[in-house]
């Protein structure tokens, strides 16, 4: 397709195109799972309680939900709580309001929610399947208010610099994830294997291929420089950018 032809599509109206593929297909299921997963994650984080699990067995080891960890604050008495001692600081703070429920997992997730939301893979996803800027290439955008054109992330898009700050914070989730893939490999002590125990070192495996991978994490290691492409073979910059890449 010329880009003469590409440019007379996208100034016709929003989905106007000349591809024959399906190419609604990826938006549509983009809109579909992110909604799925935060409507599962409001639901999931607002429940507060059957987030531990170790088989009615005291000492170490058990089974903590991910979405609940790590647990700065414990409320006694709540089904399905964590004992006491998992808590980095203790019994559930007093000035927590009574309308909202004890849970630890509404303390923790802004950092990840920040660092994945913000991140570069997802802006792109979100910004085709919600707002159709454009829906896909070679697709007619929504129709802009301003004429004067792309405008980049500036005024309230700038929240999505947020995105290398969260960064950092997001790495010690990582390794608090994989203290708990350790202690769900015991019952009171004693070693053992459960799908569970599998489940939860997946967890932090997966999420720290995502998470090195992510381009932040490349830019920082590959010496903070913004042009890639100027760094020189034997650059120490360069070697790094290719380790993670």
């Amino acid at each position: 397709m010329s880009s003469n032809a590409t440019i007379a599509i996208r100034s016709i109206g929003f989905a106007k195109t000349l591809r024959k593929d399906k190419w609604w297909l990826y938006p549509g299921l983009v809109v579909f799972g992110l909604t799925s997963f935060l409507i599962y994650g409001f639901w999931s984080a607002w429940q507060a309680d059957f987030y531990w699990y170790s088989a009615g067995q005291g000492g170490f080891g058990g089974y903590v939900a991910p979405f609940y960890s790590p647990l700065l604050f414990i409320k006694e008495g709540v089904a399905g709580a964590a004992p006491m001692e998992h808590a980095i600081f203790g019994a559930w703070p007093t000035w927590w309001p009574s309308w909202i429920p004890p849970s630890p997992s509404l303390l923790i997730l802004a950092v990840p929610g920040i660092f994945r939301f913000t991140c570069y893979y997802y802006r792109k996803a979100y910004y085709r399947a919600f707002t159709g800027t454009p829906p896909a290439c070679a697709v007619g955008s929504l129709p802009r208010k301003r004429k004067s054109g792309y405008k980049g992330e500036t005024g309230l898009m700038l929240v999505q610099n947020l995105h290398r700050y969260a960064m950092y914070f997001a790495m010690i989730y990582i390794v608090v994830f994989f203290y708990d893939a350790y202690l769900s490999f015991f019952r009171n002590g004693e070693f053992g294997l459960g799908v569970g125990s599998i489940l939860l070192l997946g967890n932090p495996i997966l999420l720290a291929g995502y998470s090195f991978g992510c381009h932040s994490i490349r830019h920082l290691l590959g010496g903070s420089r913004d042009c890639y492409s100027c760094s020189m073979s034997g650059n120490i910059a360069h070697k790094n950018g290719k380790i993670i890449g």
